[in-house]
């Protein structure tokens, strides 16, 4: 199971940034290791690799916020953050790339009667696929397939 790796991989990583002396990294991993750790005790099971991994997201989000609002060396550090976060997680695909990867179901998606509705089959063929994707970019590609991007 993925999970496992991941939080395995989080724990590894605060060994490295406590011996590296990056305490920013030390932090945000510590941070995201309790969050997981909370939401399997209010789960009271084990998180999916999907579940841990909306957790990063969402403390990904939470920084990216802050930092819209932050000023001088704050940035600095929650970029970081960000950064340590972001290398957690499956690399996500680009527009262009869902795209392309969506080109053979072009006529199924231009067919459908909204963008919503082609949004959700796109959206079921990349998983299926396996692939990494944010639902943004998704609509943003199925526009452009659609022609309305």
């Amino acid at each position: 199971m993925l999970f496992g790796m991941l939080v395995g991989d989080i724990k590894k990583r605060v060994t490295a940034a406590v011996k590296e002396g990056d305490t920013v990294a030390r932090d945000v991993l510590r941070l995201a290791l309790g969050e997981i750790q909370t939401a399997e005790a209010r789960k009271n099971a084990p998180l999916s690799e999907d579940e841990a991994s909306a957790t990063l997201r969402k403390l990904i989000k939470s920084n990216e916020e802050t930092l819209a609002l932050a000023t001088g060396d704050a940035t600095i550090a929650l970029r970081h953050e960000i950064d340590v976060l972001r290398s957690l997680l499956p690399a996500q695909l680009d527009v262009a790339q869902i795209v392309t990867l969506l080109a053979p179901h072009e006529a199924e998606l231009k067919a459908a009667k909204a963008d919503g509705q082609a949004v959700g089959l796109a959206m079921k063929q990349l998983k299926v696929a396996g692939h990494a994707v944010s639902g943004s970019d998704v609509t943003l590609a199925v526009k452009r397939i659609r022609g309305a991007g």
